[in-house]
């Protein structure tokens, strides 16, 4: 029956309304992708074989489940992809990077979880097309299953596949309109709709300059990255203790780390988001680490509630702080601050102050990268 071109047509404009959807429920740019995954499963298979997956052991789990979307969710035919950006008007992020006594919290952090969010938002746009299916009878009633960086799936190359950018040589998708601050999600849906032709390719040309601020060189090689030198990995994703030799090389970052996208020259496109989910909350886009490291663990629990941050617990981040602190300049208050905490602290974090307290008295310690002198996105 889905040969019928009656049936063709239906499935035409059901795409259509998918777009049309996406943008009502808040999302820049939706297209539809098959699941052909072969090359991005080898990149995935040798990136797993190098070991630059680190302590995430959960990206090698899964299997064919997660280069094969059928494999996920039975009888998949394609995948919906979205973008939804999230940069706020108040991210003062290179004017936050360069000060030393300030905590630097990747952009997409700040605000409320996106998981929720853009969640919400596919189970909404999922929910129409199975309304819209069911007044078409000679359409089945979809299979259908919404994803937000929560389960095995190549989101990226699946971006990729369906034309919402290129992957970039930081590994992250790049839209030539919209730079590379967004979130992305992805319904696997059994309907077999109308693909998108991929409409975005490689424009990183010759430009290397995300390669070259990675404070701690998390690069190999272009479309390369070693997650173990990443400070996003290690502030978010690692368990135990950062590695000593790089420790002062992540300067103020506490929460992830945006340099590679900050650099970026396709970033002048980017325009700061309107969604109200993710503008900064308790302060946390100028907050100094002094006053973060100070929280209790109530407090932490209290003003993270709803936030990404939460994932990472009260000893993790008070881990990360203590390393911001030991890079910062404000010595007197941040020895204060170190000292006072040093006693009962669980070994991971009292490892860390003890670190950052050596570190505050050595008078050979500034060994972070600076950042450049680059002009700010036009809406910093």
């Amino acid at each position: 029956m889905l040969d019928d071109p009656g049936t063709t047509a239906d499935l035409a404009q059901l795409a259509s309304a998918i777009r049309a959807w996406g943008a009502e429920l808040g999302f820049q740019q939706v297209a539809i992708t098959d699941t052909d995954l072969a090359a991005p499963a080898e990149r995935l298979r040798d990136w797993l074989a190098r070991g630059y997956h680190g302590d995430m052991a959960w990206m090698g789990s899964h299997g064919p489940r997660r280069w094969e979307p059928a494999q996920l969710v039975p009888s998949t035919q394609r995948v919906i992809c979205a973008r939804m950006d999230y940069l706020p008007p108040e991210s003062n992020l290179i004017a936050t990077l360069r000060n030393r006594d300030k905590a630097y919290i990747s952009r997409y952090a700040l605000g409320r979880d996106y998981h929720k969010t853009v969640r919400k938002r596919l189970t909404e746009l999922a929910r129409r097309i199975a309304a819209w299916t069911a007044e078409h009878p000679e359409l089945n009633e979809p299979a259908q299953r919404p994803f937000v960086d929560s389960a095995p799936v190549l989101e990226k190359p699946l971006a990729a596949k369906a034309g919402l950018g290129w992957m970039g040589k930081h590994t992250l998708i790049i839209n030539s309109e919209a730079g590379s601050w967004f979130f992305l999600g992805e319904i696997y849906t059994s309907l077999p709709l109308p693909v998108d032709e991929p409409a975005q390719p490689d424009r990183c040309g010759s430009c290397s300059a995300c390669l070259s601020i990675c404070p701690t060189d998390a690069f190999p090689a272009p479309y390369q990255l070693d997650a173990r030198r990443c400070i996003s990995y290690l502030t978010i994703e690692h368990p135990g203790a950062i590695p000593e030799s790089l420790r002062p090389l992540m300067g103020n970052r506490v929460f992830g780390c945006d340099d590679c996208q900050a650099i970026c020259p396709w970033n002048r496109y980017a325009t700061a988001s309107a969604e109200g989910d993710f503008r900064p909350r308790h302060g946390l886009a100028d907050a100094d680490l002094v006053d973060l490291f100070r929280w209790t663990e109530d407090q932490f629990e209290a003003r993270t509630a709803g936030s990404p941050i939460r994932r990472i617990g009260y000893q993790r981040w008070r881990r990360n702080l203590a390393v911001g602190l030991g890079n910062g300049s404000a010595r007197g208050e941040a020895i204060r601050a170190l000292t006072d905490a040093l006693e009962g602290a669980p070994p991971l974090v009292a490892e860390h102050i003890t670190w950052a307290l050596a570190r505050l008295q050595s008078p050979d310690r500034d060994q972070r990268r600076p950042f450049p002198r680059i002009k700010s996105p036009r809406h910093d």
